[in-house]
């Protein structure tokens, strides 16, 4: 039956989509008449980073092609190798695989603790176990990650700053840890940064071997820190869980070896596999800039094989692969999974924590590096707030309420842990990933980031640094002074009902020089001191600083033209709508309202 609009008059038929749950961008490209560049511009609008050899979800490929006119139905992959592809979260990019293509690859592993409790000396016990003699004067520099040789069994261990760099990473999309070594000293027992450890490492999904160490020291006690850790949610298996507990002494080499075996033993239950045979990605570990060299980064090859000569992009940043290095300095040139190398050859520093991808030519990667350039410049960010959460709930996106609480007691932790767990209903699991007494740190919030949390505080505030960090990277910091009210937005959320919230973003000022009267009253003669009034903007009269009118701009003209908006450092005439009783020393303060989130 032809549609027809409210007039009678016959309307086009949208044309109808068929879209398998995972397609490659190419093939999207193709699908839609467009090129694979149009295509990963579009994506990039909703969040998406990907290659013309990645596949989306079918909610984002959906959204692209809705947008674009089409009508579009969810239908059989069109090919095995999508149909066996795992399903992706939206916004996730996945890559098909063949699964006689996969071979078994080295374990990646990063070691977390506190500060002191010796994570660097276990890393440089274990490095040096496995160097001969020959071998040491070869260590002429060091490129944070490396690989170890356990009977005949590769690990590749990342030595990062902290369980903050480690997160810092998930946050950017490198989620490249297999199994995470969590170190206690004996002697010193679960500090702060542990328990900070212990979330993020938890938060992460991933396997967690406890290394407790310094068990040589007279005040070692190697029991209490079990029971501390069973304290913490960390249940190890002499007492029923499933964590795996090594006493050990970096100092003396004692229980390193049992360390090592019990990796590759929790390694080869995972059966981790990658295909060699393809085009590379994997992760940024660090980076730096060489006096000689000029841009370095420490990549992780995730899957396929890196070759020198072929084209990568990482974040913003992209290159030709003119030299690689491995943690001996020495050149190589290729890395297959799970190979740790030094890369030279990018046009400029990455991120840590960027993913890097092969690209077909160099044109296509500078022409996304700079699309991504233009999206940090302009700080796009895709806030999760609970507005934003309890909408995505409403419409069946999300199944998972991830949340860090934050409060000034133990007892009031635990209080409100109890009553928004048990608000979880079929649908939707409220789950708490962190908690802890004190204010709201930097720490909590890229918590939040990589984990699509929000944060709850109860009586307590909110550092600047982490709110500095919070409004850079969208994280909704919610504080209470009442629980019953914390709970009751918490409830309100899961159910899908939360109204969404805006808020005023401040575009300008403009500062009123003179009065012009015109037909129907009269205009402002002004100059812009900062940002710029668009015609269509929102508009606050502030004298003295005290608003006292707020309505629209009526009109905008540059000398006897009008324009569509005026930017900082010219001269204009603003008229506001209802509002003409203008004085000289007036500001204008132009805005328009944003969904939070």
């Amino acid at each position: 039956m032809t549609q027809k609009d409210k007039k009678g008059t016959p309307v086009a038929e949208k044309p109808t989509l068929m879209l398998p749950t995972t397609i490659m961008v190419r093939d999207l490209g193709e699908m839609l008449g467009l090129s694979h560049i149009d295509i990963i511009k579009e994506l990039m609008k909703r969040g998406v980073m990907a290659s013309v050899n990645q596949s989306v979800h079918f909610e984002v490929a959906s959204s692209v092609a809705t947008d674009l006119g089409y009508n579009v139905e969810q239908g059989e992959a069109p090919t095995a190798t999508e149909e066996e592809a795992p399903a992706a979260v939206e916004g996730e990019v996945v890559e098909p695989e063949d699964e006689k293509s996969l071979q078994p690859r080295p374990p990646i592993v990063t070691v977390m603790g506190h500060v002191d409790h010796g994570k660097t000396s276990i890393l440089d016990a274990i490095r040096e176990t496995n160097v001969t003699a020959q071998e040491v004067g070869a260590i002429t520099q060091h490129i944070g990650a490396y690989q170890v040789t356990v009977n005949d069994h590769v690990i590749t261990l990342i030595d990062t700053p902290g369980h903050e760099a480690f997160t810092a990473m998930r946050a950017r999309g490198a989620s490249i840890t297999d199994i995470a070594v969590l170190v206690v000293a004996a002697d010193d027992g679960i500090m702060p940064q542990t328990k900070e450890a212990i979330s993020h490492a938890t938060a992460a999904n991933v396997p967690i071997i406890v290394a407790i160490n310094k068990i040589d020291l007279p005040a070692a006690n190697a029991d209490n820190v079990k029971q501390q850790l069973t304290q913490n949610n960390i249940i190890i298996e002499e007492f029923g869980g499933d964590v795996i507990a090594v006493p050990l002494s970096a100092k003396t080499r004692e229980g390193l070896d049992d360390l090592l075996e019990h990796i590759l033993l929790v390694a080869e239950v995972a059966e981790l596999k990658a295909n060699p045979d393809r085009p590379a990605e994997g992760a940024i570990v660090e980076s730096r800039k060489h006096q000689s060299r000029g841009p370095l980064a420490t990549v992780i090859v995730q899957k396929g094989t890196l070759r020198t000569g072929d084209i990568v992009i990482a974040g913003s940043s992209y290159g030709k692969v003119k030299a690689m290095f491995d943690e001996n300095g020495q050149r190589v040139k290729e890395a297959g999974p799970s190979t740790p190398v030094e890369v030279m050859g990018l046009n400029k520093v990455p991120r840590a924590g960027d993913t890097f991808v092969v690209m077909d030519n160099e044109r296509e990667a500078r022409d996304l590096a700079e699309s991504r350039g233009r999206a940090e410049t302009e700080g796009t960010t895709h806030a999760v707030t609970l507005e934003a959460v309890s909408g995505d709930i409403a419409a069946g996106r999300v199944k998972d309420l991830n949340i860090v609480i934050k409060a000034d007691t133990v007892g009031s932790i635990e209080a409100i842990r109890s009553s928004i767990e048990r608000l979880s209903i079929d649908e939707v699991r409220v789950h708490v990933i962190s908690t802890g007494t004190g204010n709201v740190s930097e720490s909590d919030v890229m918590l939040a980031t990589a984990s699509r949390a929000i944060i709850l505080g109860f009586t307590v505030k909110t550092d600047l640094g982490a709110k500095k960090k919070a409004e850079i990277e969208g994280v909704d910091i919610r504080l209470y002074d009442i629980i019953y009210v914390l709970i009751e937005d918490i409830d309100v959320a899961v159910k899908g009902l939360m109204e969404p919230v805006f808020q005023d973003v401040i575009d300008g000022h403009a500062e009123v020089r003179a009065m012009f009267k015109v037909r129907g009253g009269k205009i402002s003669g002004c100059m812009v001191t900062d940002g710029l009034v668009r015609r269509n903007s929102l508009v606050r009269v502030l004298r003295d600083g005290v608003m006292i009118h707020e309505s629209k701009v009526s009109s905008l003209r540059r000398f006897k033209d009008d324009v569509r908006e005026v930017a900082n450092g010219l001269e204009c005439g603003i008229g506001v709508e209802g509002f003409d009783t203008f004085e000289e020393g007036d500001v204008i303060e132009a805005f328009h309202t944003e969904q939070k989130g």
